[in-house]
């Protein structure tokens, strides 16, 4: 009675609009007080699940991510791929994946992705004669490559949660990563064979060779970070810090760091880490208050009695993780939801490094959906049109996103494939 309590008091909350960390931790707090615990013992609750050398890792790559956009680095890669691509018919819309490819490499968040690419991208497609909602659309949709591919921060938050290598989730993200840009060029090439008039522009050699030598300071980020990780010389969290004191170096040689720049950046990976902290925080009471009541003994109990199939369990979970997705945000399913469902997966025979990724891709493709996406909303501001017309351009799009899912879900290898070969 009192978890079905609790069950109400959050989904009413959340339906009033409250935030999600405060919908959370309001009913936890009075099941707690009901219980006769302590508020101490809910505020220790959640210092400690903060309190993680892992997650440290989650301000550092945010970090990395808003100051590549204060250092004007997305306009670098944006140009480069438009000198590599200008030959190419529909060349804008293949620049706009590629752009995303790239940044993702550095931003982890496709917050920061969407904000900071869609000041660019969206202009200039509509200004090529490309219809707003597809600009639009294509735009949100190549955003959550960044939170898919390394460095991502929801694995980061993950890993550190299920208590897995990140160095091997990152690996695993990869391919799905690719995936998913490569359903978006699919889906473009098929956009531009129906709608012609997009042609193609003169190569310039030189303004490729302009564009490439300013592109090449960025593309050391990610080396550090990927490299450094993989080749097992830093943590996820080591990585992290070197790679944001590369990006000030950076922009000091380049000349576009300044003290304002910097104090900007901090300002807001500071309101961006509140944010996600105090989710992780709620999520530790919700988790406590669940492992009380003994929910993922009983949620073993009644899927095992369902199904015995791996697959039809992946598929279950699939479409819980779908309407959780979107209905709160994707941080909150994970902390809440991990220590439930992983024993399970486990259970059924399911890797942990491929169950993370399908909950990740599966997460994120909530953030492209209403009422939460808070990516409808980044793009709704930064184009200053209304979320119905983002998403109405978004709906084609979500196609590709889907078949990537289904994809990695039937074939455990595409995921596995690269973490094994590196020796995870």
């Amino acid at each position: 009675m009192e978890l079905g309590l609790l069950a109400v008091g959050i989904i009413l909350l959340l339906l009033a609009r409250v935030p999600v960390a405060f919908a959370i931790m309001g009913p936890c707090l009075a099941y707690f007080m009901l219980n006769g615990y302590s508020t101490g013992l809910a505020l220790k609750t959640v210092f400690d699940s903060v309190n993680s050398f892992p997650l440290l890792a989650v301000p550092l790559f945010i970090f990395v991510g808003v100051i590549a956009n204060k250092l004007g680095i997305a306009d670098r890669l944006f140009e480069f791929c438009l000198a590599a691509m200008a030959r190419v018919r529909g060349n804008l819309a293949y620049v706009n994946v590629g752009t995303s490819v790239g940044f993702a490499w550095m931003s982890g968040s496709a917050l920061a992705d969407a904000a900071g690419l869609g000041k660019v991208q969206v202009p200039s497609m509509t200004k090529a004669g490309y219809p707003f909602r597809f600009a639009a659309g294509l735009t949100a949709s190549s955003a959550l490559i960044s939170p898919v591919m390394p460095p991502s921060i929801p694995a980061v938050i993950f890993a550190a949660v299920a208590t897995i290598s990140t160095g091997a989730l990152f690996a695993a993200s990869v391919i799905p990563a690719l995936l998913m840009a490569l359903g978006l060029v699919i889906y473009i090439a098929v956009w531009v064979r129906r709608n012609p008039g997009f042609e193609k522009e003169p190569f310039d050699l030189n303004r490729l060779g302009r564009a490439t030598v300013r592109v090449l300071g960025p593309l050391g980020a990610p080396i550090i970070i990927l490299g450094g990780i993989m080749g097992g010389f830093f943590t996820p969290t080591e990585a992290a810090g070197i790679a944001g004191l590369y990006m000030v170096l950076l922009g000091l040689f380049l000349k576009t760091m300044s003290w304002r720049v910097l104090w900007e950046a901090a300002k807001e990976t500071v309101f961006l880490c509140g944010g996600i902290l105090i989710i992780i925080g709620a999520a530790g009471m919700l988790g406590q208050i669940l492992a009380r009541e003994r929910v993922a003994v009983s949620l073993a109990e009644w899927i095992t009695g369902f199904t015995d199939n791996p697959l039809v369990f992946l598929l279950l979970i699939n479409l819980l993780l779908i309407v959780l997705g979107m209905l709160i945000d994707a941080t909150a399913v994970i902390l809440v939801t991990v220590p439930v469902l992983l024993p399970l997966a486990v259970s059924y025979g399911i890797d942990p490094v491929h169950f993370g990724v399908i909950m990740i891709v599966n997460l994120m493709i909530g953030l492209l959906t209403p009422p939460v996406g808070s990516v409808l909303y980044v793009m709704s501001s930064v184009t200053a049109r209304p979320v119905d017309e983002i998403f109405k351009g978004i709906v084609p799009f979500l196609t590709p996103m889907v078949a990537v899912l289904i994809i990695i879900t039937l074939f455990p290898q595409v995921v596995m494939f690269l973490p094994n070969l590196l020796g995870f």
